[in-house]
């Protein structure tokens, strides 16, 4: 039953690797569409596993009684005394209890299932002890009941194995390549196969697609294709035509005439030959447009023929029908600026992580505070966005961030003065300079500015009006609003306008004039008011801010008293 099938035998090679793991290749074998392939050299698993990445392949997964045959064949041919290999099954990190996880023990396959029919453990009975991750497993015959059955290990991932095994998948494979004796005496000595996954050598029974043969005698190299969609590869090459008879028959369909000069491919009566200049087609049973993946063109001078052709972005494959994409990255000069990623049938550029791809081209991204006008400091956000930011003791003004307004939320904090002029220092609003630049919240409440009860806060007051102002029971920093001029009707808010004393007569006073030491007096009092308004006026000049703000200075009638100054009225000399 093995030898049914084991589409291959081994087939030493050695493949070169990164430098991070040195690994060789001692032997493959192919089943079916999977092959499979021996490394031999110290690996952790992590690195086993890049290692077959690297090859478009994943550590092999061993879920039936015939993948663990093909590993007893691999390692019949190493002669290395029962060798550790890492296979693609591991257990990521948890507890768990062996006797309730069936066959795979709460392990997985590195293709993300736990999928298998097939399980062979070095110790079949743990006891009930937990096993707990990350652990990986490796094959090895040393210990195995018996040499054809290598048995499987927990190993801890971190530690080394003697080597690996890859698994590779493929659509299609082909046959060796069939050699007429004539070619050569012995047709195996002439023919060498190179695999995708890096196996050289001239014994097989089967390659995958994608194998490339060269054939040293005849200075033939062909390669395993298959049509789009197609189960079975066939060798071929991208140039039409037949070649040396004596191998696959040429490439021909059907017959391959090489007695009059270069090999010719020969089709039935009732066939023609296709663009390929090896296929046949009956009238009718070839249909142009499905022979081809993408266009097909029709030969105006040989009735039957055609020869196919692709969109941009893909070539025509070995076969002449099937259309295969073209890595525009690897086109010389690069497409690209800085950095090339390959798509189906086109490509994309990209560039560095600090870089922006604008217009085709890589360029710096532009700084967002390029363009901003914050009156002190730009803050970026992001690539795109900013937000400006002010000095000590300021903040962005609600109205416009750009701009910076002084702000203070405590009863005292430093003034902003001009470093080259010490004495020229500002405060915010509702604040004093004090000795030593330090600017103190102004006590509103002090200067009798509510009639009723005043909470002063920084940089500012608020009244709590009383029952018998219009704004009862509320916070202001006005409780009366609205004023009722004497005289105009009023509904009860504002004073009441006087009423006039009766008199004795009906008739108005006699205007007299004011005697001269009432005229002193006014004119001394306007004098007082005057110096006071002064004062007050140089004390906000020297506490004004640098954004132009209006500070709060009492009036004069509220920080200082004003003398009470009564009018005699001196009666008229008759």
């Amino acid at each position: 039953m093995l030898g049914v099938l084991l589409l291959a035998t081994l087939a030493p090679a050695g493949l070169g690797l990164p430098a991070a793991v040195q690994p060789q290749l001692r032997g493959s074998q192919c089943v079916e569409h999977d092959c499979f392939a021996f490394f031999r050299g110290p690996a952790t698993f992590l690195a086993a596993t890049e290692a077959c990445g690297r090859l478009q392949g994943h550590l092999m997964t061993v879920r039936s009684s015939v993948a663990a045959d093909v590993i007893s064949l691999l390692l019949s041919g190493d002669g290395g005394g029962g060798p550790r290999l890492w296979i693609g099954l591991q257990l990521l990190p948890g507890c768990r209890d062996p006797g309730h996880l069936g066959l795979l023990r709460g392990f997985q396959w590195v293709t993300g299932d736990n999928h298998t029919s097939y399980s062979r453990w070095a110790r079949p009975d743990r006891d009930g002890t937990p096993l707990c991750g990350p652990l990986c497993v490796a094959v090895s015959a040393a210990g195995a009941p018996a040499p054809s059955e290598p048995v499987w290990e927990e190993r801890p991932c971190a530690a080394q194995a003697d080597g690996f095994l890859c698994e590779f998948h493929f659509a299609a494979s082909c046959r060796p390549l069939a050699v007429e004796p004539r070619a050569a005496a012995t047709p195996s000595a002439v023919s060498t196969y190179n695999t995708p996954f890096g196996a050289r050598g001239a014994d097989f029974q089967t390659l995958p697609v994608g194998s490339s043969a060269f054939v040293a005698p005849l200075g033939l190299e062909l390669v395993c294709a298959a049509p789009p969609g197609a189960a079975e590869a066939r060798w071929g090459r991208q140039e039409p035509g037949a070649w040396d008879c004596s191998v696959e028959n040429g490439g021909c369909e059907h017959a391959c005439n090489g007695s009059a000069g270069a090999p010719s491919c020969v089709c039935p009566a009732d066939a023609a030959l296709l663009a390929d200049g090896r296929s046949c087609a009956a009238p009718g049973e070839h249909s142009c447009d499905k022979s081809c993946e993408h266009f097909c063109i029709r030969s105006p001078d040989v009735p039957g023929s055609y020869s196919c052709m692709c969109e941009t972005g893909y070539q025509l494959a070995n076969d002449l029908h099937g259309c295969e994409d073209v890595d525009d990255c690897l086109l010389t000069p690069n497409l690209c600026p800085q950095r090339c990623v390959n798509t189906q049938g086109g490509f994309e550029c990209q560039c560095f992580s600090s870089y922006e791809l604008v217009d085709g081209e890589c360029v710096e991204p532009v700084d967002p505070c390029f363009h901003a006008n914050c009156e002190y400091q730009c803050q970026p956000l992001g690539r795109t966005d900013y937000r400006c930011v002010c000095a000590e003791g300021f903040a962005p003004s609600p109205q416009d961030p750009q701009r910076c307004q002084m702000f203070c939320n405590q009863s005292s904090c430093p003034a902003d003065c001009d470093p080259n002029s010490p004495d020229s220092c500002q405060c915010p609003d509702g604040y004093i300079l004090d000795e030593g630049s330090m600017c103190t919240d102004i006590d509103e409440c002090a200067n009798g500015d509510c009639p009723d009860l005043c909470r002063n806060l920084p940089g500012s007051y608020e009244c709590l009006c009383g029952p018998d102002s219009a704004l009862a029971g509320q916070d202001s920093t006005d409780c009366d609003p609205v004023k009722v001029s004497p005289g105009d009707e009023g509904d009860g808010s504002g004073e009441p306008p006087a009423s006039p004393a009766p008199g004795a007569t009906s008739s108005p006073p006699t205007a007299r004039p004011l005697h001269s030491g009432v005229l002193i007096g006014i004119a001394s009092l306007s004098l007082v008011v005057a110096l006071l308004a002064l004062l007050c006026h140089l004390h906000k000049k020297r506490g004004s801010s640098r954004a132009e703000l209006e500070y709060k200075c009492a009036a004069p009638a509220k920080e200082l008293g004003v003398p009470n100054v009564q009018l005699e009225r001196i009666p008229q000399k008759l």
